[in-house]
C-alpha cells in the first residue's frame, strides 16, 4: 500500500489540549445530560405529539417499573404503544448510528492523514448499498438461516471491497494526496451507484426495489427493537477498542517517521482499521441505508473545539454524532407537515456545503492551524 501523504503535521500543534482536564471532564457531563434530555424531547415529537411529562413517565414505567403516582392507566392508550415501539427504538437507532457513522470518520481521517475521509465521501458507503441491493434483489440474504446477518455480511462485503479499490486506486502513481483520495472515492461511489442501479433496472421484484430506495435515500423509519441487538454488538465494541487506540491514533496523525522511531508498523494497523470500519459500515447501512456526511462534519467540529488528541476526541465525538443524528431525525419527521423525509437528504444538505468550505480553505489540517 503506497504511503499516505503526510499532513504535516509536529507533535506540538496537533495534538495540543484546547480544554483543560476539568473542562473535558464537565463537557462530558454536559453532552450525557443533553442526550438524555434530547430522547425524552425526541420522542414525544413527531406527526402525533405527546406531552414530554407523559412519555418520561411511559418511559420511566417501561424502563424501571416505577409510577410517580401509582396509577398505571396511561399506559394503556396509544400514545404509550407510540412511545415504546415506535420512536424510543427509532431515537436509539439514531444515537448508535451517529456515534458509529462519526467513529468511522474520525478513524479513516486518522488512517489516511486525510480530513476530507469519511465513509461516504470515499465511496464505502455505495459499497455497503451495492452489498444490500444484490442480497436482496438477487435473494443471497440468507435472511432464513442468519436473519438480519446475512445483509449485514452483503453490506460489509461491499464496504469493504470499495474500501480497497478507494485506496488502491489512490495509491497508483505514487503517494496518496487528498485530491487522488477525494476522487477515487467519487469514482467508486459512481461505480457501485451505477452497478446497484442496474441491478434495480432489471429486477423483478417490486418489494425489493422498494428495499433498495430505502437504503439508498437513508432512514431509520424501519427502526424496531429486534434491529438494535446486531447494531449495538457492532457499535459499542469498536467504540471501546478505538478508545483504547487513541495513542496508535495520534501516532499516525504525526507520520510515518515519526511512528518508526516508535517502534510503531502503521501499515498493518492501517489495514486493521480498515477492515474494522468497512464492517462497522455495513453493519449500519444494513440497519437504515446510506446516510452522508455524519463521519466528516461532527469529526471536524469537534477537532476545532477539543482539539486532536483522539483521547478526547473520539469520546466527545462519539456523543455529538449520536446527538446529531437524534436532531436531524426529529427535524426529518416533523420539518413537512404529514410527510416524512429521508435522513440522508437532511444531511446531505447539511454537510454539503461544509465539505465544500473544507475543499476551498486553505491550510486546513487536524487541528494544527
Amino acid at each position: 500500500m503506497s504511503r499516505p501523504q503526510s499532513s504535516g503535521l509536529t507533535p506540538g500543534s496537533a495534538l495540543r489540549p484546547k480544554l483543560g482536564t476539568s473542562g473535558f471532564i464537565g463537557l462530558q457531563l454536559g453532552l450525557l445530560a443533553i442526550t438524555i434530555l434530547s430522547i425524552g424531547i425526541a420522542v414525544s415529537l413527531g406527526q402525533v405529539e405527546i406531552p414530554l411529562s407523559q412519555s418520561l413517565r411511559i418511559l420511566l414505567y417501561q424502563l424501571t417499573g416505577i409510577t410517580l403516582d401509582g396509577n398505571t392507566d396511561f399506559m394503556q392508550g396509544p400514545g404509550a404503544n407510540i412511545i415504546w415501539t415506535i420512536r424510543f427504538p427509532r431515537v436509539l437507532l439514531a444515537l448508535l448510528v451517529g456515534a458509529g457513522l462519526t467513529l468511522c470518520g474520525t478513524v479513516m481521517q486518522a488512517a489516511v492523514q486525510n480530513p476530507l475521509a469519511d465513509p461516504y465521501i470515499l465511496g464505502i458507503s455505495s459499497g455497503a448499498t451495492l452489498g444490500a441491493t444484490f442480497s436482496i434483489l438477487i435473494g443471497f440474504s440468507f435472511a432464513g438461516i442468519f436473519g438480519q446477518l446475512g445483509l449485514a455480511f452483503w453490506a460489509f462485503a461491499g464496504a469493504f471491497g470499495a474500501s480497497l479499490l478507494v485506496l488502491a486506486l489512490a495509491g497508483l502513481g505514487g503517494k496518496m494526496s487528498s485530491a487522488k483520495l477525494v476522487l477515487a472515492g467519487m469514482v467508486i461511489n459512481a461505480l457501485c451507484s451505477a452497478f446497484s442501479n442496474f441491478l434495480i433496472y432489471f429486477a423483478d421484484n417490486a418489494q425489493g426495489i422498494r428495499s433498495i430506495t430505502f437504503w439508498t435515500m437513508g432512514s431509520l423509519a424501519a427502526a424496531r427493537w429486534d434491529m438494535l441487538p446486531l447494531v449495538i454488538a457492532a457499535v459499542i465494541p469498536a467504540s471501546l477498542l478505538f478508545l483504547f487506540q487513541a495513542r496508535i491514533l495520534n501516532t499516525m496523525l504525526l507520520g510515518e517517521e515519526t511512528a518508526v522511531t516508535l517502534g510503531v508498523n502503521l501499515n498493518l494497523y492501517r489495514r486493521g482499521y480498515l477492515i474494522l470500519t468497512a464492517l462497522l459500515t455495513g453493519v449500519l447501512v444494513s440497519a437504515c441505508g446510506m446516510i452522508g456526511f455524519v463521519g466528516l462534519i461532527i469529526p471536524h467540529i469537534v477537532r476545532a473545539l477539543v482539539g486532536s488528541d483522539h483521547r478526547r476526541l473520539l469520546p466527545i465525538s462519539l456523543w455529538a454524532g449520536g446527538l446529531f443524528l437524534i436532531w436531524t431525525d426529529v427535524l426529518a419527521r416533523t420539518i413537512i407537515p404529514k410527510t416524512e423525509l429521508p435522513i440522508g437528504i437532511l444531511t446531505a444538505l447539511i454537510g454539503a456545503p461544509l465539505f465544500m468550505y473544507m475543499l476551498i480553505k486553505k491550510g486546513y489540517d487536524f487541528g494544527g492551524k
